[in-house]
């Protein structure tokens, strides 16, 4: 693993010919989720072996948790409780129209890093895979929808629906692109109600979502990496 400066991003850069990024491989970009540290995703390099060696990069989130988060980050604040406390009293619908506060630059910081990863390890204008775990995975979601990255894949690890009306209008210029999406039944954090929705919007959209609900909470376990490690294969054939 290396870890480089993009830009304003740091970065932490594992697969390809060497173990840390080298040669000119396909690039998969996946996000961490919140109050996690920026390299909690970097085993997956190892975990997602393909037919193609693969460029794995992992950037940090901007902000820096502190303490009570033991150094974790997020890419943009979470009311936690403020959360729980809304699904509690059934406003499901609610939290699935919100666009938080801090998601409009969290997702114009993530574009430039992807801009700067382009050109760091030249790939160009070639399609990458794009993808997170929980909030990492939200904005992976909102890049892929609002923008016209050049995508070969999206993967999605244990997110939910946010922004719905601006994610189902922007879903329209995805037909076709490869999902994998991944949702733990007993969730504790993300409720899996919420993941189906993002799936039927997603799918319903004509998006090529590959969906995997698991026996488990808020996690990634080996039938996600399965079905990421199809994708990957089939993305970059």
């Amino acid at each position: 693993m290396a870890l480089v400066h993009v830009g304003k991003s740091r970065v932490h850069l594992a697969g390809g010919s060497d173990g840390h990024g080298g040669g000119d491989g396909p690039l998969v970009v996946l996000l961490h989720g919140f109050g996690a540290p920026g390299d909690d995703l970097v085993s997956l390099a190892r975990a997602l072996p393909t037919s193609r060696r693969c460029r794995f990069a992992f950037p940090e989130a901007p902000l820096d948790l502190g303490p009570l988060y033991y150094g974790g980050r997020a890419w943009w604040w979470v009311d936690i409780a403020a959360r729980q406390r809304a699904l509690a009293e059934g406003r499901r619908e609610e939290l699935e129209a919100m666009e938080p506060d801090g998601l409009a630059g969290a997702r114009e910081a993530l574009a430039a890093t992807l801009r700067e990863l382009r050109r760091t390890l030249a790939v160009g204008d070639a399609p990458i895979v794009l993808g997170g775990f929980s909030q990492g995975a939200m904005l992976s979601c909102d890049l892929a929808l609002r923008t016209d990255e050049p995508l070969a894949g999206l993967l999605l690890f244990s997110g939910t629906l946010l922004a719905k009306a601006a994610w189902r209008e922007g879903a329209a210029r995805r037909v076709g692109l490869k999902v994998a999406q991944a949702h733990g039944r007993t969730d504790e954090v993300l409720d899996f109600t919420a993941a189906e929705h993002l799936r039927d919007l997603l799918a319903g959209a004509g998006l090529d979502v590959r969906w995997t609900p698991f026996p488990g909470g808020h996690t990634i376990p080996m039938e996600a990496l399965v079905s990421a490690r199809v994708l990957l294969d089939e993305a970059f054939a």
